[in-house]
């Protein structure tokens, strides 16, 4: 057995939880994982891993080695990485997580743009608006929109997102358009129920906060489905501006109360505290961040 390999599969092992969490992000059979495992145990002699028929733990010597050993094989991949991509580019594998819509409609190309000189790097995202384990999901970085309080991520903002309302002209010929945020009551609404506190819905006008438990129509984990409900004139939406540009510069939607400003939900890349960030890690983050701001996206 290798030294590296036994490390590798004893590190993906602990911080998944698992073997076959570990099998997952090597890309190998949980045979072979729990084989390194226990080879790497019999060259140091000291069982590293508690094994029971539901979990498995970290033994003191374990939880001693799991200190340290991430941050080792990020420097060997560091110092491997830095000689192979001065001929070839960034390679190897970049895990990546983002919200479902705010990745179809923004990350992709973002991705795509970033990976364009690189052909030996492979992009592996990963879609779902549930806030994804970095670690156990071997996840390079995130995408997040809203605040986190996890003391294990480092973030680096990209900008802020804003939600607004919108309906269709032929919603708003068949009914009488609202003015005021008040009058939201009258009105079928479209909840993304992705949203914090999904049903009241937030506007700010001269430092006063309107806030309208909106009476719900159609209710979706969707932003891009709200979207496309509202466009059919089935209501009024609520959605991250980011969802609905084209619609509103085509006029498939209008945006209701535009004197009115809503609340803004920090965007952010996270990634694991205390780990030593490889080359491409760190310029993704950069180009990202550039990226954002160039475009200005939100």
């Amino acid at each position: 057995m290798d030294l590296i390999d036994g490390l590798r599969a004893f590190v993906a092992t602990a911080e998944t939880g698992s073997f076959t969490g570990g099998a997952m992000r090597l890309g190998i059979s949980n045979r072979l994982t729990s084989k390194y495992v226990a080879e790497l145990e019999q060259r140091l002699g000291a069982r590293l891993l508690q094994r029971t028929t539901r979990k498995i733990g970290l033994t003191t010597s374990g939880s001693d080695l799991l200190a340290r050993a991430p941050a080792l094989l990020d420097e060997l991949d560091e110092m491997l990485s830095s000689v192979s991509e001065q001929k070839v580019g960034f390679s190897g594998t970049l895990r990546i997580s983002a919200p479902v819509s705010f990745g179809e409609i923004y990350v992709k190309d973002l991705l795509r743009r970033f990976a364009e000189p690189h052909p030996e790097l492979t992009i592996d995202l990963r879609l779902s608006d549930a806030y994804v384990d970095l670690a156990a999901s071997g996840i390079d970085l995130a995408f997040r929109i809203g605040e986190t309080s996890i003391a294990s991520l480092k973030r680096r903002k990209l900008g802020q997102v804003h939600s607004i309302a919108v309906a269709s002209p032929d919603y708003l010929e068949a009914q009488e358009p609202p003015v005021e945020p008040e009058d939201l009551l009258g009105h079928a609404c479209i909840v993304d129920t992705n949203r914090a506190d999904a049903t009241n819905w937030r506007f700010f006008k001269d430092d006063r906060e309107h806030v309208v438990r909106v009476p719900t129509r159609f209710m979706v984990n969707s932003a891009q489905v709200a979207r496309d409900l509202a466009v059919s004139g089935n209501g009024i939406a609520y959605c991250p501006r980011f969802v609905l540009e084209d619609d509103l510069v085509k006029g498939k939607l209008v945006h209701l109360f535009q004197d009115y400003e809503s609340l803004g939900h920090p965007l952010a890349i996270v990634y694991l505290e205390g780990r030593t960030l490889p080359r491409k890690v760190r310029a993704l983050i950069d180009f990202a961040v550039a990226d954002f701001r160039k475009f200005d996206l939100v």
